[in-house]
């Protein structure tokens, strides 16, 4: 359990709640090689870390029947098992040697689409590319993008919510992933299960892509047609020599030559577009595989036409965090500003996601604009009477008239005139984390209903001042239970006290993970972990 103090304890309603303390030994060459050799002849440095620890926890207020059936049983007999562990980190394999998206392809060849290079479209079967199949594990995850012989995993399920975290210490990379599911948590299983492998599997073929774009250039080849290439720093080395871009300002050390430097600015940008591709690829692809399951199974469950899912992604990768969301799940970066005086700092608060949601006017305009013929679009404040988000993952109902008209009388949607009501398409962003940067709070729409981005930071940031050794993110989800009963005029125990489901109307299920950023910022561990 946790080391550090806690206030007003939830009890068992917290289904989650684990975290990870780094232990400060990367780099060493007698463990692990500085540098290593991608498939395509790529020589790239291993980055090194740019995080302590994290914390993660989830509440439930739904009650929420946990269905495993989807895919033939598959997700709740083979695939879920293998991720979920609630309540601290566990090592895995990171290419074990029959993946869960093989396990995943090989028992429904029939009714699902299989991984591919382009994205298909749920409105037609896809090819079965046995290929691409195959090669789900070339290159291997020790080799690209993610590279790793174990990953350490923790994560489960808190009502219709899911939360997941994968680390790689020695390989200074995390990913996490917050999937706020609704009407179900079918659409929250489905990501959990597949997104993390999906979007490693697009990651891994920067391998080959890199090939095209640095070997094959002759301003960056050397004799043997290789390059080392490193994306920690931004630095490129060159037949042992470095070009470093420092806060995107670039100078050259070894060739003044003022066009190596412009390239390694561009390559540098360009890997990063490319990162946020391979991200947003990864979710079209998890999208359609799921709208193609719902389209063979709804006539026994045409319930799932509606289930649906909001999307947080963060990849934390050296230096360069990575986000991508769909729906009103947030990131949020406490940081001091970089000329604040040293003795007068000042905690900034900068959202690193978008709010996809009616009340986002910017949203709203796009909804309308895209939909001029329909003069229902919003109706009591949720698109088509149904929903508040303006994008999310699933919910097919809301996408395509077909799986409309699966359901019956007051479920269906009236008029649905131009689908898709709903867009997939991600807001994605990277953010280079600086000295300045202390800690990144990822919550579902729960946690928001109660504080502000400040309030959640504040309260972050006073909590890890007094609590070393504490769990900041539990300690969000007390703070959270204390004001909802607060706001019901409940005492904490009272509030608990009401089962989940009927719970629901006073709060919602909340998930949380706070990532503390730096390495020498905490000197205890945060957490049950390894």
């Amino acid at each position: 359990m946790m080391l550090g103090e806690t206030t007003n304890d939830p009890g068992q309603d917290i289904k989650v709640s684990f975290g990870y303390q780094c232990n400060g030994k990367l780099g060493s060459s007698a463990e692990m090689p500085r540098e290593y050799e991608t498939s395509a002849g790529i020589r790239l440095r291993r980055t090194s870390g740019s995080f302590s620890c994290l914390s993660g926890a989830a509440l439930s207020a739904n009650a929420t029947l946990a269905n495993t059936n989807i895919c033939n049983g598959l997700f709740g007999a083979e695939i879920l098992p293998t991720w979920d562990s609630p309540n601290s980190f566990r090592k895995i394999p990171s290419s074990p040697s029959l993946s869960k998206l093989d396990m995943l392809s090989s028992s429904l060849q029939s009714s699902m689409s299989n991984l591919s290079c382009s994205p298909t479209s749920p409105t037609e079967p896809p090819e079965y590319d046995s290929f691409l199949l195959k090669s789900m594990s070339a290159p291997s995850k020790t080799e690209g993008f993610l590279n790793a012989m174990e990953v350490q995993v923790a994560g489960g399920a808190a009502g219709e919510d899911r939360v997941q975290a994968v680390c790689s210490e020695e390989n200074g990379w995390l990913f996490c992933g917050i999937y706020d599911g609704f009407n179900g948590r079918d659409a929250a299983d489905f990501l959990a299960g597949t997104l993390y492998e999906t979007i490693g599997f697009y990651l891994n073929l920067l391998d080959w892509e890199l090939k095209h774009d640095f070997v094959g250039n002759s301003d960056f080849s050397v004799s043997d047609g290789t390059l080392q290439y490193t994306w920690e720093d931004n630095e490129v080395n060159h037949d042992g020599k470095t070009s470093r871009m420092s806060n995107g300002n670039s100078f050259i050390d070894c060739f003044g030559k003022d066009t190596l430097s412009a390239k390694t600015e561009q390559s540098s940008s360009s890997f990063k577009h490319k990162v946020l591709d391979s991200l947003q690829r990864a979710l079209s692809q998890a999208e359609n595989d799921f709208l193609y399951m719902v389209e063979q199974e709804m006539e026994d469950r045409p319930d799932l036409v509606s289930v649906g899912s909001c999307v947080l992604v963060v990849l934390l990768h050296g230096k360069d965090l990575y986000t991508l969301n769909l729906g009103d799940s947030r990131a949020i970066l406490a940081t001091y500003g970089e000329g604040d005086d040293m003795n007068k700092k000042k905690l900034y608060t900068i959202q690193l996601t978008d709010s996809h949601t009616v009340d986002n006017e910017v949203e709203r305009n796009q909804l309308l604009h895209g939909h001029p013929d329909d003069s229902a679009i919003i109706v009591a404040g949720k698109v088509k009477g149904k929903l508040k988000v303006t994008r999310a993952f699933g919910v097919g109902y809301l996408k395509k008239k077909n799986l409309n008209e699966a359901l019956m009388g007051i479920l269906r949607v009236r008029n649905l005139l131009s689908p898709p009501y709903i867009s997939t398409k991600p807001s994605i962003n990277v953010h280079r984390v600086s000295s300045s940067d202390q800690f990144v709070v990822l919550g579902s729409d729960g946690l928001f209903d109660f504080f502000t981005n400040d309030e959640a930071v504040n309260l972050v940031h006073s909590y890890i001042l007094n609590n070393p050794s504490g769990d900041p993110a539990k300690f969000l989800l007390e703070q959270l239970v204390a004001r909802a009963a607060d706001s019901a005029g409940f005492s904490t125990e009272e509030l608990m006290s009401i089962p989940a489901g009927r719970r629901r109307k006073y709060h919602d299920d909340v998930t949380v993970i706070v990532i503390i950023l730096g390495s020498n910022k905490r000197t205890s561990k945060a957490s049950t972990c390894l």
